[in-house]
């Protein structure tokens, strides 16, 4: 091996080992309950009082509500399930705006009517002891949908590119593409199946086993 894939190499495992630092620093400020601050709002806070202010109609059976990372939250706190492929395919983030239509056969029927600013970032994929996976990015851990994770074929140790509101300290995350580990390039070829659909959407919610 000459120099030039020596210094490759060692850069590598430099690289993971910080990585492996900042993510074991994260889960020791997770087991003493420490957070940091970033001038945010609370997620659970900020979306009750935005879902609180929403509106419904028992007539037509259309319900407002607000995205919590896997439910929709309506204006008297109730949550309406939101299938996790069709969150996933929408990347559907903490306090975006839905409109839940309830057909005359019970299908549930969503459509995005106000997404909120969003930011993305960088972080590595984690498994916990209880097989839950986590992104850790910026020095904290976001909660991810399976279901993203199964559609990219994302393993613990991959990095994961992820949006999150721009304005809400959110505990859950949306993937957006997936590096594996130990691969020079981004697996954008299933990202680009993706897409954020458009405030004026209509997207029938079908089920997971579809994605």
């Amino acid at each position: 091996m000459d120099k030039t894939a020596n210094l490759a190499l060692v850069m590598q495992m430099i690289d993971a080992a910080e990585k492996n630092i900042q993510s074991a620093k994260q889960l020791l400020r997770e087991a003493g309950g420490v957070s940091g601050g970033s001038g945010r709002h609370s997620s659970s806070a900020a979306i009750f009082e935005k879902a609180s202010a929403m509106a419904s109609s028992d007539g037509d059976k259309v319900i407002e509500g607000v995205f919590d990372g896997q439910n929709m939250i309506g204006p008297e706190g109730k949550q309406y399930p939101v299938p996790a492929n069709y969150a996933s395919k929408s990347k559907l983030v903490e306090g975006d705006m839905l409109k839940l239509t309830i057909a005359e056969d019970g299908s549930f029927i969503y459509k995005q009517i106000n997404p909120v600013e969003r930011r993305k970032v960088m972080g590595l994929l984690m498994q916990d002891e209880k097989g839950d996976y986590k992104v850790i990015a910026e020095g904290k851990t976001y909660k991810v949908l399976l279901a993203s994770l199964t559609y990219f074929k994302a393993d613990a140790g991959d990095e994961v590119t992820i949006v999150l509101p721009q304005d809400i300290e959110s505990e859950w995350a949306a993937v957006e593409h997936v590096i594996k580990r130990g691969a020079g390039h981004m697996d954008a070829e299933a990202g680009d199946d993706l897409s954020t659909p458009m405030p004026d959407q209509d997207m029938e919610a079908s089920s997971p086993e579809e994605l």
